[in-house]
């Protein structure tokens, strides 16, 4: 196939997938379309138990095994799919099928020729609770991941935030509204100012986003005898849920705490293969890396912690546009981002069979060591670097 076809063929994988709805719950006929194109182009491809999709190529007894791992599921709503110009508009474009068909594009680029044996992974269910991911960790630990999410054709990720979701319940006697007894409705708003005051008054300015606690009052419903309030934190490393909770406790009288969602903060470094392949290949293609940390979490708060080799996430797309009706992707960006990408990993592939990538290097982790930690004002432990760009959620 010549280049230009081959350029053509990814554009539209790129917008085959952006027209298949896949919501998550519905992500079947993506999976199956995708598996499809993976064998058209001469991989091996199956759909495993959960729906997630899986394509190979090479053999791990002649090099390392590499995955990519992107999500098939996008959250709800349906802008339109139309390409104006260089951009292609849908849901979809940035979180995630553009760094989804990134790998893909690249997996067939390399079939055939990469050093080792490489995997290319559309997991479903990632926007609610990552279960093709968290599946994924019964089966073998690759030597090292590449998360598909939105970075920027020149960024890589290097980190994400972590989340701590609690549903907090009070309950007080019943009473007439002309006595002066608090309510429940009223106690449970108290308890979510109070909280809110607790993380962020005090908190110094030159504190990173990805380092400070980010409470939400996610809703609140409720009457004079029972209430209940929904928060969702956005935690960074070094984050202890068990003195936060104790924290939340502390602030009311008769509040029940139940943990809906606890998802550790991850961080690497740019030390790692995964750095260095990265980082010289967007340099190669004429830019210059910019390592970034992400405010939202990832499918790499999931196995990075679990399987604890090197990490990190890269994509095209502007994560500032996830699941926003304005969600959009320059096709010039994506076809930038699979070059790069298909570099990335041949560079990467050398740098594991060299036996450079020892020990942990590169790993995403949590409170990783050389991290300075502090007490803020809200008792609750978090580190207080501050280096690299950070982002808002994807």
């Amino acid at each position: 196939m010549t280049p230009g076809a081959v350029a053509e063929s990814e554009v539209r994988l790129l917008r085959d997938l952006v027209d298949i709805p896949s919501v998550s719950g519905t992500e079947d006929a993506l999976a199956r379309h995708v598996a499809a194109h993976l064998r058209a182009a001469g991989l091996d491809a199956r759909l495993d138990e959960v729906g997630n999709v899986i394509g190979s190529t090479g053999d791990a007894a002649t090099g390392p095994t590499v995955m990519l791992l992107g999500h098939l599921d996008t959250v709800p709503g349906a802008p339109p799919v139309r390409l104006d110009g260089d951009v292609l508009h849908g849901r979809g474009t940035v979180d995630a099928k553009g760094p989804l068909a990134t790998m893909v594009s690249a997996a067939i680029r390399l079939a055939g020729r990469f050093p080792g044996r490489l995997l290319v992974v559309g997991a479903v269910d990632e926007e609610r609770a990552s279960v093709g991911a968290r599946h994924l960790l019964t089966g073998v630990r690759p030597d090292a991941v590449v998360i598909g999410e939105p970075s920027g054709a020149y960024g890589i990720a290097v980190g994400y935030k972590g989340v701590l979701r609690l549903r907090l319940t009070v309950r007080r006697p019943p009473a007439h509204t002309s006595s002066d007894q608090e309510t429940a409705a009223e106690a449970v708003a108290g308890l979510w100012h109070a909280l809110r005051s607790r993380l962020t008054d005090g908190v110094p300015a030159e504190t990173a986003l990805f380092d400070r606690i980010m409470p939400t009052l996610v809703g609140i419903t409720g009457d004079l005898e029972t209430a209940v309030a929904d928060v969702s934190c956005r935690i960074p490393p070094d984050f202890d849920a068990d003195e936060f909770v104790a924290l939340v406790r502390g602030l009311t009288d008769g509040v029940g705490i139940e943990v809906t969602e606890s998802v550790p903060a991850v961080r690497g470094t740019r030390t790692g293969p995964l750095w260095r392949a990265f980082a010289t290949a967007v340099r190669q293609h004429g830019g210059q890396p910019v390592a970034k940390r992400k405010l939202g979490t990832s499918d790499m708060n999931v196995v990075g912690p679990v399987w604890r080799v090197p990490v990190v996430a890269y994509g095209p797309g502007d994560s500032r546009l996830c699941h926003t009706a304005q969600e959009r992707i320059s096709v010039a960006e994506y076809r930038l981002a699979v070059d790069v990408l298909t570099d990335a990993l041949l560079l990467l592939a050398g740098d594991l069979a060299d036996g450079r990538a020892t020990g942990p290097a590169g790993d995403p982790v949590t409170g990783p060591a050389g991290d300075r930690a502090t007490t803020g004002r809200a008792g609750v432990t978090t580190s207080t670097r501050s280096d690299d760009r950070q982002e808002t959620p994807t």
